[in-house]
């Protein structure tokens, strides 16, 4: 990527076609004026500019993480999907390590998949309640469980 302009954002200086997903990686950490931390991590589910996930399980991955996250962990301040579909943020308060980060993941995700339905799916609570589906949350969390040994691998 060394044609490119160096970029403000983190994410658009990644070269996609490098990166083999899933992964979770840093993405950014950032110390605050008054010393406090936050760290980002890209929490990545689908290939860049190969697959990306359906909004439906995106939403309703992002309603049941979200919820799920904050029984196991304090240093939780988001969760929220990328744009283009493809993963997710993660931003955190504190140092925190790609390993912990992975194991907050995986026990969040198995927390998850517990689920009888999805959180806040309605439409007093969410903005578009209908737009929810636990099945393919569901489908997407077990295909990212199914390569947790590599997680931390982000360009194999």
């Amino acid at each position: 990527m060394t044609d490119l302009p160096k970029m403000n954002v983190e994410s658009f200086n990644l070269d996609h076609t490098k990166v083999v997903a899933p992964y979770i990686r840093v993405a950014d950490r950032k110390v605050l004026p008054h010393g406090d931390v936050l760290t980002k991590f890209d929490v990545r589910f689908c290939q860049p500019n190969v697959e990306h996930l359906e909004m439906p399980a995106v939403h309703s991955i992002e309603h049941s993480f979200a919820e799920c996250v904050r029984e196991i962990s304090d240093d939780v301040i988001d969760f929220s999907p990328m744009g283009c579909q493809t993963g997710f943020y993660l931003i955190m308060s504190g140092e925190h390590t790609p390993q912990q980060a992975k194991e907050l993941v995986l026990a969040t995700m198995a927390r998850m998949l517990t689920l009888d339905a999805v959180p806040a799916a309605n439409e007093v609570q969410c903005g578009w309640g209908a737009h929810h589906s636990l099945e393919d949350m569901r489908d997407e969390v077990h295909a990212f469980l199914e390569n947790s040994d590599v997680l931390l691998d982000v360009m194999r």
